[in-house]
């Protein structure tokens, strides 16, 4: 099990110059990203940056949301509701008047399976294989421990999440960090 805290995270410009990424985990291969968890606060109307070969699913943590758009892709990303798509194809985001919003991206290498994300509150998940990240959205102890907003928890197996803070769940099956 491993426990990361924002203390232990990046931030970072976006691409475009327009907003910051807190970049929480990391993993490349063969000089590429095979897997990559960040948050980022998505404030005005723009494109979001491209990632060929890699598979994005985000949640708004934060805010009201925002809507999202590009070829064969119309997807209003409201609060708590993951929503997949390519990351390589072009994508642009309407944000609501004075409505900035912060996600949790979920990025990974084509290659490998979907991830599965969920939103728990007080759940048990039964993982399977693989690991599973575990972003906590406010106080709550999961497998025994305590974790704190914006706490970041992997680890393998069944997860117990006691509290009602919702926790985004980041199955990744065949996955081992």
């Amino acid at each position: 099990m491993t426990h990361l805290t924002p203390a232990d995270y990046t931030a970072m410009p976006w691409a475009n110059g327009k907003g910051t990424t807190v970049e929480m985990l990391r993993v490349d291969r063969d000089g590429g990203l095979l897997l990559r968890l960040s948050m980022a606060t998505v404030a005005e109307d723009g494109p979001f940056s491209l990632f060929p070969g890699i598979e994005r699913n985000l949640t708004v943590i934060d805010g009201p949301g925002f809507r999202l758009q590009g070829a064969g892709f119309d997807l209003h990303c409201a609060p708590l509701q993951p929503c997949a798509f390519p990351g390589d194809v072009a994508m642009r985001a309407t944000v609501p008047p004075g409505g900035a919003s912060v996600d949790f991206n979920v990025m990974t290498a084509r290659a490998l399976p979907l991830p599965r994300v969920t939103v728990l509150r007080g759940d048990t998940l039964q993982a399977g294989s693989g690991t599973v990240a575990l972003l906590a959205l406010g106080p709550v102890r999961v497998n025994g421990r305590d974790l704190a907003r914006h706490d970041l928890l992997l680890t393998e197996g069944p997860v117990t999440v006691k509290g009602m803070a919702p926790v985004i769940a980041v199955h990744l099956p065949g996955y081992q960090v």
